[in-house]
């Protein structure tokens, strides 16, 4: 497990409003460093002999979701991605910021879990097209819906990471 702490969170923060999106040149700079913060987390994995580079995954939870739609997009290192209670954002960015434009060149096998209720991200207008734009083959991803919002319960999400990531990266458990 590799945990990037990206530009503006945590002990990194600026004051950025990570959350939403906006169509300024601040937003589309801080994605473009989000993305090297995490391409730079898959370097520093490539030099630990007792991990296996051959078998890293995406996993993004809500913000990092969303983000599911970008970083495996411009990360070829990455082969299989976990996406839980993510979707596409309908706040506009920039061109070159924008999940729209990435979505479609995940080609990843990808695993969605959402809720169905979920306020942040719902399903006709967010789930559904990040689903459906995502360039993975058809056989290669698969969303499961829960009767909750913005949460999924914690023993489904365990089971069906686990068994996503065993179907696609051998047996992780």
């Amino acid at each position: 497990m590799l945990y990037p702490v990206y530009k503006s969170t945590y002990e990194r923060g600026d004051g950025m409003e990570t959350d939403v999106a906006s169509i300024t040149s601040d937003w589309r700079d801080h994605v473009v460093m989000w993305v090297k913060d995490a391409s730079r987390a898959i370097d520093y994995a490539e030099t630990r002999p007792e991990l296996d580079r051959s078998k890293l995954a995406y996993y993004g939870y809500s913000w990092g979701a969303e983000m599911g739609a970008i970083v495996p997009a411009v990360e070829p290192r990455i082969k299989v991605c976990i996406l839980a209670l993510g979707g596409l954002d309908f706040h506009r960015s920039l061109p070159e910021a924008d999940t729209i434009n990435f979505i479609s060149r995940v080609k990843q096998p990808v695993l969605m879990l959402n809720g169905h209720y979920d306020f942040f991200f719902p399903v006709e207008s967010t789930q559904e097209p990040f689903y459906r734009l995502l360039g993975s083959r058809k056989d290669q991803k698969k969303h499961l819906l829960y009767e909750t919002g913005h949460n999924i319960p914690r023993n489904e999400l365990i089971k069906e990471t686990l068994n996503w990531l065993d179907r696609y990266l051998g047996p992780v458990n």
